[in-house]
Formats: structure tokens, C-alpha cells, sequence
């Protein structure tokens, strides 16, 4: 019997061997190290996902074919050398993978680590965008890296239409780089971080004193955006300590990023004190679609928890981290590779290591094969599609966008790489193609702080509402635009009175005060003025200020208030307005040869017609009557072609023609005579400008100077400078300059006052006049609607009509206005009405004359023998006469004759 039992354990211990052997291939245990901070928020809800997850790989024997998955996790204590230790203390084991670190400041660390031991670290919470696949290729990011949130943030910055921010951040390397990352975002949207307000780490904050100094500073600024990006620690804290300063009160805007919803998520209910500050603050959340797998992990988390902590977001991607290295270790186990580690020469051959074991150390031999399998992964886990991209990156990173209300918090929205902001789930638009409009970017409605559903302006005047430094020219010509008043600093003129009229527009107060810069004697540099703005000294310039080039390198301007651009004066000489203007389309013989053609044409008409028509003939002098009226008149009554044969229509119709083709001729170079001035300058506009050797006038302080010597390559000697209307008269009239090249507002001012020149030319810049606040300021944007809003309700063109409208000379700018052009057809045609009046009267006179001579030739037949008085007598007259002139010729000598042949008739006859 004894030798029977030692029998048995013999063949007993050999098969133990043989299942060793195999097991080579096969290990019982596949091990996994993952290193938490179990104390946190973040390190309980990971601790309790993943163990949910080793239960659900190891359920099923046949998944890793009689393997199974140890995984074992290391209390890092929130202390970087744990972490560390914990590490070295893993690829000691024999760990094919480690889930983790916590924090990215630890993944900078440990992933050189990982590099020369060729152990793959997988981490969803350490998301820093710095930590790139190129410089660390055993580092594996399982959740979208905070570029994506960034990204998010900034597109929701420009959706609200801010354009400064304030970050506030703990000094680590995943709070600052993600700052960073989106300070980037909102560079390309024409936005920035204008102040980075940093706090110690957040394991060594131990009261609030760093905190509230922090936020102290932040009220005295003027961006209300204020993007939060720590710890649910500190950040418990920030808005604790922020309410207390009223600083979660209207106005303000708070962005929390996603620490925020890992805390509304796992502690249900806040703290009374917590979830009343939080109140009116914007979070994300990285969005997790809705599936069955989801649904049904999260029914069993109270159960796996025992109620102790809600499940979160990195809940969720601590389960599917667990399930990538399992499938890992199958396609690893499925090819009948050896899982082993060998010793790293490099530390094996280290001296003078004292009692650091540093040869235990080993390498895992089939690292790089393993991390193939873990970033080729694709499958479908309770966060839904994991994939990685060629990058690393996750495919499709989307957020929720939530926000705290009184009652907890509510959802208004989605962000997604694919289509950004959105009300519908982003996977609904992943079928769709790509759209970043703005018209396409839609969210909810916000409750923001202090109760209001009215999306905040996110700035304020800094320093408590001072007073801003409004910074005018004291101007020594054209006064209208702007001047000091009376020798006080008082101001005032056209561009003071646009932008008074714009502040009132603006939905909040602007405390302001005008500074004057300049002397007053001449007028000042604008490039130094406008320079003012970016230097500190001015909050912003008003005044006749053009927007060009160069200035909006610096500085951002309004819309503009007033048209404007470059353009050429000269003096000009105007034409006499002559009673007898209309002659001068045509010359002498013109008149000459039209007027023979008329007799010509007559005479052509009476040879054709003399034989065969009755009227043409008769007496001489009746003939040469009907060839001068039907020559003349035919031109005008076209009906009297019908008169006469073919052959003389013909004639006829061929002169009509030409006649309508003199008259259009006559029409249009009498509308040029009168409408264009003729000038006694060679200079016609820029070009003859530059090809000429005159000299040319500027206003002293102007661009103009500049403009014409870097881009119209003008000799600066030819250029001289005047410094008011009436330098620009008497330069232009004693020929010191050619022609003056200035801003039209000016021009236009100057040609009201002054007669004798004219604008030659177009202008040849385009531009306009604005007010100039620093980069990026919101009050740019604000004064710009304003002006929109002033120039719609014609408020604008009223405050013009104040202080420009004034005209001591006809209009000489090289175009007449409606008015203008009436008034010279009038003065230049009454000659012509002269005439044809005269004509009229003749004839009236010649017709009355006639009609007079034969009612006293044969009117008196119709009066009575007897008149009983003189008055009733004239009386009797003045009516015959009266019936006589309405009576029809006709008839009246029919009547007439009639009377005569009655009083024959009663004469008595001769004797016989």
C-alpha cells in the first residue's frame, strides 16, 4: 500500500508538471496592475467598475480559454511617490498592462516607464492633450483626451458670442495643459484667455486663502467668463468661496469642465451649501449613448456599490478599459504566443543601485504585439462604439452639455466632433454629413446666475465701473467734426454727437470721460493717437478717424459712422449761365447748314409737287409761304406726309430721320454742357495726379501724406503740407499747389464754404470713419450695432445734417444734384421761353388785331339805331363784341354776308 500512495503522488506530481509546461502558454492568471488614489471620487467609482468587469470577463471560462484576469489594484494615496513605487512595483510582478495613473501629472512619469519596459498603460482620466502616441507610445488614452473638451468650450464661448476668458486652474499638468489647448481653440475664433489665474495643486490646498485671493483679482477684471478646469475638491471650494463674494450673482458665467458632472453624477444629493453655489454653472459631461449594456450596468451598480457612491462617466470607462485589455489578452493568448518577461540589460548593469532592486525589473517581451491589439480594438462596450484612430484620438468624442439648475441639473445640448453644438444625440448626425455653420450650431435654454434666462454680455467695465478714457483730437480746422468747446475741455461736433447717440443705444451704462490729445494750434498725428489706445492711455479714440490698414493692425474698430476716401481737388472755372445756352450744342455753321436743309428740303418737296398738288399753287408769294411752313412743319407733324405723293413722302421720311438723329445729338451734348465744368486745371483724378510735376496739398495729421508717397510713389518734395480750409483756398488759387489730395468729408466741407473748385476725378480709396477700442474688446461690438441701430432709425444722417449740411456755393463736385440741375435748365432756357413767348404774344397781338379791325368793319351791323345813353351804349357794344368773338368765322360771314345782301335788298332802285 505504501508504495501504491508513492506511486500516485509521483505520476500526481508529474502531472502537475506537465499542466505547469502547458500553462506556459496558457496561464492560469493573467496579471494587471491599475493604480488609484482609492480615497477620491474618482479612484472609488474606478475601484468598484473594474472589479465589476474582472467578474464579467472571468464569468465565462471559455473567453480566455481557462485563463483568467487578476487584476490588482494599488492605493496611490494622492501621492506622486506611491505612484511611482506602485508602478515599479507592478512590472516587477509580471503585470501584462496598468490601468492608469489617476492623474496626468504621474502619466508624464511613469509613461518613460512604460517606454523602456514595454508595458502598455491604459487611462481615461489622466486626458492631457500633451500626451501624444509619438512621445509616448505605450500610453493609451481610453477616453476622448481633453482637446476634445476644449474644443467644446471654445465653440460654446463663440456661440454666446464672448471674446474673453478667464481660466482658473490648478498648477498641474493636466489643468495647464488643457488651458493651453484651449487657449488655442479660441485663438481660431477670434477669442482669448485675458488672464490665466493659477492655484497650487489641489492636493495642497488646505484653506481657502489661495482660492479667495484668486478670486479677488478676477472681480476687478473685466471678462465675466470664467472657465473652471481642477478637481471636485477645489473645485467645491472655488464656488463655495466665489458665492460668498457675489460672485455667482447676475452677470457672471461659469464653465465648469468635466470634474463637475463626476460629481453631480456619484454624490446625490450636493451638500445644501455645494448645490446652492453651483446654481446657474455650465458643465460637460463626455456623452455615453444610451444602449441596452449601458442600461443594464447601470442597474447593477447600486448593487456592486451597496449604494455608497453614484456611477459616473469614468465609471463607465473604467468597465470598458478592463474589457480592451481582455480582449488584448485573448487575440494575444488566441495566436499561441508565450507570454514572458526577460531582465533589461540597462538596469541588470547598473551599479551601485544599494538596496533598489532595479535587475527585477522586466521587460514584457510581447509588449509592442500587445499594444497592436489594444489601439486596433473595436468593439461595443457601455460607452458605446471604441475605437481608436490612426492618432490614438477616440473615434467620435461628443459631450453632454449640462446645466445646474435648482432642482439638480438638466441637459440643454451636445457637442460632437463631427457637427458641434446640437439638440439632438450626436449619433443621430454621424449618418449625416459634416455641418458647422452657424446656423447649424443650436442649445437649449440656460438658467445662468443669479436666476436670469438672459444670456450674460461676459464683461464688465474693469476696476469696479471706472470711468473710461475717451481719448478726442483737439483739432485746429474743421472744426465741425470735432473741437474743444470754448476754450474748455468740454467737446463737442459730428462724431461726439454719433457716439453719444450710439451709448444710449446700448442696453448698460458707460461711464466715460473725454481726454483731449493735441494742442489745438495744429492738428495731431493720428497714427500717435490712435497708437494711445494699445499703449494703456486711452480706452478707446472718437473722432474723424479713418479705418485703415495699418490702424487695424492695432486696434479694432466700429462699423463705420460716415462714408469716406481719398480724392483730388482743383480749382475750376464755371460756365456762364447765359439766356442763350441752348445755342451751344451746335456751332455757327451747324445752325447754318440745318436751317438750309430746311429750305432745301422745301424746295425739293414744291418741284416735286407743283404740277400735282393745289397747294403749291397759285401766287408767287403764296407759294414760297407754303414751302417755308410745310418745309418746317412737316418736321414736327409727321401727319402731313399723307399731303403729298410717293415720291415727295420718301423724301420726307429720309429727312425725318436725319432730323431725329441732329435732335438726339442736340439733346445729349446740351445735358453734358450744362451738367459738366469745364476747368482751367490739367489735373483730371489720380492718374494725371501722379504723371504731373505740380505740387500736391495735404492736411497736416492726415494718412494722406503716407498714402501718397508708400503707394502712390509721389515725391515727398512735391508734397505740402496745409493745416485748414483756408490754407487749402489760397494754395489752390495762387497756384502753390496743383490740386490737394484729402479725405472726402473734409473735401466736402471745404468745396461748402469755398467757390471756385472742384473734386476731379473718383475717389480712389475706400474707406470709413470709426472709433477705435483695444483688440478683441466687446464695447467694439456693442458701438458697432449702435451705429447700425442709428443709421436704420436716420438718427444718424439727422446728427450729419446738424453739423454738415451747409452749402455757401453751387454744387462744383463734378455732379449736380436734382435741385441743382432744375435750377440751371431754368436759367439756362428762359431765353428759349423768351422767344417762343414773344412769338406767342405776336401772334395773339396779329389774331386780335384782326378780329378787332373786322368787328369795327362790319360788327356794327348787329347794334340798334338808337342808343338810349352812353353807358348802356359801350355796354351794348362790349356784349356784341363779346358774341362776335365766340361766333364762328364761318358763320360770321355768312351772317355778315347775309346783312349786306338784306341792305341791298331795302335800298331803293333807280329809275329806269
Amino acid at each position: 500500500m505504501f508504495w501504491v500512495l508513492v506511486l500516485l503522488s509521483f505520476i500526481v506530481l508529474i502531472g502537475d508538471g506537465m499542466i505547469s509546461e502547458g500553462a506556459g502558454l496558457r496561464p492560469r492568471y493573467v496579471d494587471v496592475g491599475a493604480i488609484f488614489s482609492l480615497g477620491t471620487l474618482q479612484g472609488e467609482v474606478t475601484n468598484i467598475a473594474m472589479k465589476a468587469a474582472e467578474e464579467d470577463v472571468n464569468s465565462d471560462p471559455s473567453f480566455l480559454g481557462g485563463s483568467k484576469l487578476r487584476i490588482t489594484t494599488y492605493d496611490a494615496k494622492r501621492n506622486g511617490f506611491l505612484t511611482i513605487m506602485g508602478a515599479l512595483q507592478f512590472m516587477e510582478t509580471d503585470a501584462v498592462a496598468i490601468i492608469g495613473p489617476q492623474t496626468s501629472i504621474m502619466a508624464h512619469v511613469l509613461s518613460h516607464l512604460a517606454n523602456e519596459l514595454s508595458v502598455p498603460m491604459l487611462s481615461f482620466t489622466a486626458l492631457d492633450p500633451s500626451l501624444s502616441a509619438l512621445q509616448f507610445p505605450f500610453f493609451v488614452q481610453t477616453a476622448p483626451s481633453d482637446l476634445f473638451l476644449m474644443r467644446a468650450i471654445a465653440e460654446m464661448i463663440s456661440y454666446y458670442g464672448w471674446s474673453e476668458v478667464i481660466a482658473l486652474y490648478n498648477d498641474d499638468d493636466n489643468s495647464r495643459n488643457g488651458i493651453t489647448a484651449l487657449g488655442d481653440e479660441l485663438e481660431g475664433r477670434r477669442c482669448k484667455i485675458s488672464y490665466k489665474a493659477v492655484l497650487p495643486l489641489d492636493v495642497v490646498i488646505t484653506s481657502p486663502r489661495e482660492i479667495i485671493n484668486e478670486l479677488v483679482k478676477i472681480q476687478g477684471m473685466e471678462s465675466r467668463v470664467i472657465i473652471v478646469n481642477t478637481f471636485p475638491k477645489t473645485g467645491k471650494k472655488i464656488f463655495e468661496e466665489a458665492q460668498k463674494l457675489g460672485m455667482m450673482e447676475k452677470g457672471y458665467v461659469w464653465i465648469a469642465t468635466t470634474w463637475l458632472t463626476s460629481l453631480l453624477d456619484s454624490v446625490n444629493p450636493l451638500p445644501a451649501k455645494t448645490a446652492e453655489s453651483l446654481r446657474g454653472v455650465l458643465t460637460l459631461r463626455i456623452h455615453t449613448p444610451n444602449s441596452k449594456k449601458k442600461k443594464d450596468f447601470v442597474a447593477r451598480w447600486n448593487k456592486l456599490s451597496n449604494g455608497t457612491v453614484g456611477l459616473n462617466v469614468y465609471g463607465l470607462y473604467a468597465y470598458d478599459t478592463v474589457w480592451i485589455i481582455a480582449r488584448a489578452v485573448k487575440r494575444l493568448l488566441d495566436s499561441r504566443a508565450n507570454i514572458s518577461f526577460s531582465s533589461d540589460p540597462k538596469l541588470t548593469s547598473m551599479k551601485g543601485g544599494g538596496s533598489l532592486n532595479l535587475g527585477a525589473l522586466s521587460i514584457f517581451d510581447q509588449g509592442s504585439q500587445f499594444l497592436d491589439y489594444i489601439v486596433n480594438t473595436n468593439m461595443t462596450g457601455v460607452t458605446g462604439q471604441i475605437q481608436f484612430l490612426p492618432d490614438r484620438s477616440m473615434i467620435q468624442p461628443s459631450y453632454d452639455i449640462i446645466n445646474v439648475v435648482d432642482d439638480g441639473f438638466r441637459q440643454i445640448g451636445y457637442w460632437s466632433n463631427h457637427s458641434g453644438l446640437s439638440i439632438i444625440p450626436p449619433e443621430s448626425l454621424y449618418k449625416k454629413l459634416s455641418n458647422r455653420s452657424s446656423s447649424n450650431q443650436h442649445l437649449n435654454n440656460v438658467t445662468w446666475p443669479g436666476g436670469t434666462s438672459e444670456t450674460p454680455r461676459g464683461w464688465v467695465f474693469p476696476n469696479n465701473g471706472r470711468r473710461l478714457r475717451i481719448g478726442v483730437p483737439d483739432r485746429a480746422s474743421f472744426k465741425e467734426f470735432v473741437s474743444r468747446l470754448d476754450g474748455s475741455n468740454k467737446v463737442q461736433g459730428y462724431a461726439i454727437d454719433v457716439f453719444e447717440a450710439a451709448v444710449k443705444l446700448i442696453s448698460y451704462p458707460v461711464p466715460h470721460e473725454f481726454v483731449l490729445f493735441g494742442d489745438g494750434l495744429k492738428n495731431p498725428n493720428f497714427n500717435e493717437f490712435v497708437n494711445n489706445v494699445t499703449i494703456g492711455v486711452f480706452d478707446a479714440v472718437v473722432g474723424d478717424i479713418a479705418i485703415v490698414t495699418k490702424r487695424t493692425r492695432i486696434v479694432d474698430f466700429t462699423q463705420p459712422y460716415i462714408e469716406s476716401g481719398l480724392v483730388v481737388v482743383a480749382p475750376v472755372t464755371k460756365l456762364n449761365d447765359t439766356p442763350w445756352a441752348f445755342l451751344r450744342p451746335f456751332t455757327p455753321p451747324m445752325w447754318a447748314v440745318t436751317a438750309a436743309f430746311f429750305l432745301i428740303v422745301g424746295s425739293v418737296i414744291w418741284i416735286l409737287e407743283h404740277r400735282i398738288n393745289d397747294e403749291f399753287r397759285g401766287p408767287p408769294r403764296k407759294q414760297i409761304v407754303t414751302i417755308l411752313w410745310f418745309s418746317f412743319s412737316t418736321m414736327f407733324f409727321s401727319h402731313r406726309e399723307n399731303t403729298v405723293s410717293t415720291l415727295g413722302r420718301a423724301v420726307l421720311l429720309i429727312w425725318l430721320f436725319v432730323v431725329l438723329i441732329i435732335t438726339s445729338s442736340y439733346t445729349a451734348s446740351l445735358t453734358s454742357i450744362l451738367t459738366v465744368q469745364q476747368l482751367n486745371s490739367p489735373i483730371r483724378g489720380v492718374d494725371t495726379l501722379i504723371s504731373s510735376s505740380g505740387r500736391v496739398g495735404f492736411q497736416v495729421g492726415s494718412y494722406a501724406e503716407n498714402y501718397m508717397i508708400d503707394e502712390l510713389n509721389i515725391a515727398r518734395s512735391r508734397l505740402v503740407p496745409l493745416g485748414s480750409p483756408k490754407e487749402y483756398a489760397a494754395a489752390l488759387q495762387n497756384g502753390t499747389v496743383a490740386a490737394i489730395v484729402d479725405e472726402r468729408p473734409y473735401v466736402d466741407l471745404f468745396l461748402s464754404e469755398f467757390c471756385g473748385f472742384a473734386i476731379r476725378g473718383q475717389e480712389f480709396t475706400r474707406s470709413g470713419w470709426g472709433f477705435a477700442f483695444p483688440r478683441d474688446s466687446p464695447l467694439a461690438i456693442d458701438m458697432s450695432t449702435a451705429i447700425l441701430g442709428l443709421s436704420e432709425t436716420g438718427q444718424l444722417q439727422k446728427i450729419h445734417d446738424k453739423w454738415l449740411s451747409r452749402s455757401n456755393c453751387s454744387n462744383l463736385n463734378g455732379s449736380v444734384s436734382d435741385e441743382d440741375s432744375e435750377q440751371l435748365k431754368l436759367r439756362s432756357f428762359w431765353g428759349l421761353f423768351l422767344v417762343c413767348g414773344i412769338s406767342c404774344f405776336i401772334a395773339l397781338f396779329i389774331y386780335f388785331f384782326k378780329i378787332v379791325r373786322d368787328f369795327f368793319r362790319h360788327g356794327k351791323y348787329d347794334e340798334e339805331a338808337t342808343v338810349p345813353s352812353p353807358e348802356s351804349s359801350r355796354s351794348k357794344s362790349l356784349q356784341t363784341f363779346l358774341a362776335y368773338f365766340d361766333e364762328k368765322e364761318d358763320e360770321s360771314k355768312r351772317r355778315m354776308k347775309r346783312k349786306r345782301n338784306d341792305d341791298l335788298s331795302l335800298k331803293p332802285s333807280r329809275p329806269i
